[in-house]
């Protein structure tokens, strides 16, 4: 399986509703607060191409994007493709 990044911060719901989504499906992920950790903000900012809004998500080298696009490609189907090609 693929390593998992969100990018979340503080008093976020579409961040806790990304996270419950991989939490009821069982997948370990890595988040960093990017309210709390400047440096892992200027990374999100980086790795986004200047995207700011949160929560930001990566699997593996894939920017999937926020809360919105995790949710539509667990809907499609594809969520669980992705995390194991």
């Amino acid at each position: 399986m693929k390593k998992v990044v969100i990018y979340t911060g503080d008093l976020c719901i579409h961040c806790e509703w990304a996270i419950d989504l991989l939490n009821r499906k069982n997948i370990k992920f890595t988040e960093y607060n990017v309210a709390k950790n400047q440096s892992k903000r200027e990374e999100m900012l980086i790795k986004s191409n200047g995207v700011r809004s949160i929560p930001q998500i990566f699997i593996g080298e894939q920017h999937v994007g926020g809360n919105t696009e995790l949710q539509a490609l667990e809907k499609e189907g594809k969520l669980d493709t992705l995390l194991n090609s």
